[in-house]
């Protein structure tokens, strides 16, 4: 699992087929740290006479779910999957006990700051957690996340000998191991404080929907609302993808899970198999930056900004919305332009029905939602929402648990929780390794020195450097990264903090779209039966707003919400109309005008079309010289002007 969600069925061929003993092992080590972090989210005083320090609570966990990736996950592609090897097996105690000693010194690690002054045992239980987290890392995270990791866990041994820029605080071996696993900057860092204290509720709610039909419910959902209109399963795909994705978190996951329904349906009313590949690639990658849930990066991303989830999910909500808005638009642009259809009604699912046979979603997620952003709860939101859905989901005679499904739901919720438990252990040497040495203070300072002191260099810079860490981590790997290395020098040259934020999160998540990755598009290529690059390369023109967006909240935070209401209704306004353009010319169709291709004049109007929304979404002020008014009165203008001669290029077209 890359982004806190469990794993759909499709994706279980990472993981091995645990024999009976295993699994009940892995489902003892999952009921073990649920029943820990409610014990330590809810106060519920299981340990009479014992208070548990946050760092043994954190040990605790990472000592019950950090080594089960050697149980679930093999080492390489021709290990056994129907077993547990010895030498996993081996892995998996080592890892178990080396957390536990240092659970069981929580109190000693405090008082004796064995940060910096660990005992000779410490240090040495400390190196071999190191050399396992490595490993564990390169199992959760892939071979890409673990050579960066262990390069930087190593850098305070090397810093004093780096070239100017990179040089910090040299450390020597000794004093880096026991800092990483000792302090609370390093492997119980914010990142895996954030796993403890918020994320854990929401991996257990999510693999919970996944169990009781949610993607069914979901799917049903959009078809009764969407299936039969213009271009209707395209549609089905936005709604469903987007609603599973905002819980699930997962942009693969969301592809299997929803894409079995809606691309072959999109390829039956007329689309072609790349762009129905591409409609769902972009769908369910939105879905991962939709609230109200978003993932695990939008919790880990509250903590480090040290704001309740509520900020970052209301912050998020617009420019989410004016992602599927224009991949909305795009696609009915499509239908329109080759007389798609929706699905026959009688084959669709009845609104009735849908709602007769998934009602308890609809409380599940008041409850969530209520929590969340009213009583602003969010480590309490995820428990309450899954024990009532739980409780309601054994009224539903299809969705029922009994004990075998209950069983491969707990052990669904203990892979999710065990792979990502292991990448953010070992994401967190990052954060320590640039801790200790003090670089995390100086390169933010470096960075804007060699952005020659321009703020959008820089935010040039940060996009490409997300983008490329995103091909190769997971997006929470690299969100973590970019928090540490690329927020703090553009955050000093005055951009809004969640503003910042939020962009590492979009331009980490393009990588899920474009080509040569593509992770997202090339599921989906699979299931539309479509060339992978194909699929690659209409998903980027599907999703291009995903490019252009992070920068205009980053530049004017009132896209995000932030700032006086007036201000927002106005950015927001211009802003949907803006987008509705650049949909228009991506797709050469203009509702209301209709097509606007066939000649190289029409492409020239739908080139100044494209400008012209791009001034009206644009904020104004700053070094561009023209006010928002000003920006928006040119938009307009040049946006006329082009779907007038896109109009008249497109009928003299279709004269000749």
């Amino acid at each position: 699992m890359t982004n806190a969600a469990p794993q759909a069925p499709a994706e279980a061929s990472r993981y091995r087929n645990l024999p009976a003993a295993w699994s009940g092992l892995m489902i003892a080590l999952t009921l073990g740290a649920i029943y820990l972090a409610l014990n330590q989210v809810l106060n519920l005083g299981f340990f009479v006479g014992k208070t548990m320090l946050d760092s043994s609570y954190l040990y605790v966990l990472a000592a019950l779910l950090a080594g089960a990736v050697f149980l679930l996950i093999p080492a390489t592609g021709s290990a056994p999957r129907d077993r547990v090897p010895w030498y996993d097996a081996l892995l998996f105690a080592l890892m178990a006990a080396v957390f536990a000693y240092f659970a069981w010194n929580g109190q000693r690690i405090v008082e004796e700051a064995w940060e910096f002054m660990a005992p000779d045992t410490a240090v040495w239980v400390a190196g071999l957690g190191w050399l396992l987290l490595l490993e564990a890392t390169r199992r959760a995270g892939g071979t890409t996340v673990a050579i960066v990791v262990a390069l930087f866990s190593f850098y305070p041994v090397f810093a004093e000998i780096m070239p100017g820029p990179i040089s910090g605080l040299g450390q020597d071996l000794r004093t880096t191991a026991g800092y990483h696993f000792t302090s609370s900057e390093s492997v119980m860092g914010i990142p895996t404080r954030a796993f403890g204290e918020l994320v854990i509720g929401f991996v257990m709610f999510g693999a919970a929907l996944q169990f009781t039909g949610a993607a069914q419910f979901f799917n049903n959902l959009a078809l009764a609302l969407f299936g039969a209109v213009r271009g209707g399963p395209a549609k089905v795909a936005i709604f469903a993808s987007g609603l599973m994705g905002s819980v699930s978190g997962s942009v693969v996951s969301n592809v299997l899970t929803t894409g079995v329904v809606t691309i072959p349906a999109m390829k039956r009313t007329g689309f072609s198999p790349a762009y129905a590949g591409g409609v769902e690639a972009c769908a369910s990658t939105g879905g991962v930056l939709m609230p109200p849930v978003m993932g695990a990066t939008a919790f880990i991303m509250a903590s480090f900004l040290g704001k309740p989830y509520a900020a970052i999910a209301i912050a998020a909500t617009i420019p989410s919305l004016l992602y599927y808005f224009a991949l909305f638009m795009q696609i009915d642009g499509y239908a329109a332009r080759n007389g798609l259809k929706g699905l026959p009604r009688e084959e669709l699912p009845s609104i009735r029905k849908t709602f007769a046979e998934g009602w308890q979603y609809i409380f599940v997620f008041v409850l969530l939602v209520w929590m969340l952003l009213v009583l602003q709860r969010e480590a309490l939101a995820p428990f309450y929402a899954t024990a009532l859905l739980l409780a309601i989901n054994q009224f539903s005679k299809q969705h029922r648990l009994d004990l075998r499904k209950l069983g491969k739901l707990i052990l669904g919720i203990g892979g999710a929780l065990a792979e990502l438990a292991a990448l953010l252990a070992g994401v967190g040497m990052i954060i320590g390794a640039l801790s200790v040495t003090g670089l995390a203070g100086t390169l933010a300072n470096d960075l804007v020195y060699l952005a020659g002191n321009n703020v959008y260099v820089l935010l040039v810079m940060g996009a490409l450097t997300s983008f490329v860490f995103g091909m190769g981590m997971t997006i929470t790997a690299c969100y973590i990264f970019l928090a540490i290395v690329l927020a703090p020098p553009l955050v000093a040259a005055g951009f809004d903090p969640v503003a910042v934020h939020l962009f590492m999160l979009y331009w980490g998540m393009v990588s899920f779209i474009t080509p040569p990755v593509a992770l997202a598009a090339f599921v989906a290529s699979g299931l539309a039966g479509a060339p992978p690059i194909k699929v690659g390369l209409q998903s980027m023109r599907l999703g291009s707003i995903m490019y252009i967006v992070p920068f205009f909240f980053v530049l004017n935070p009132a896209l995000i919400m932030r700032g006086d209401a007036g201000e927002i209704l106005v950015v927001v306004l211009t802003a949907i109309i803006g987008i509705l353009l650049l949909a228009s010319a991506l797709e050469g169709y203009l509702l209301g005008l209709g097509p606007l291709r066939g000649s190289a004049f029409a492409f020239v109007g739908r080139l100044l079309l494209a400008a012209g929304g791009l001034m009206l979404a644009l904020p104004g002020g700053g070094d561009l010289g023209l006010s928002h008014l000003q920006l928006s009165v040119v938009g307009v203008v040049v946006a006329a002007i082009g779907a007038a001669v896109g109009r008249l290029g497109s009928g003299a077209a279709a004269r000749a």
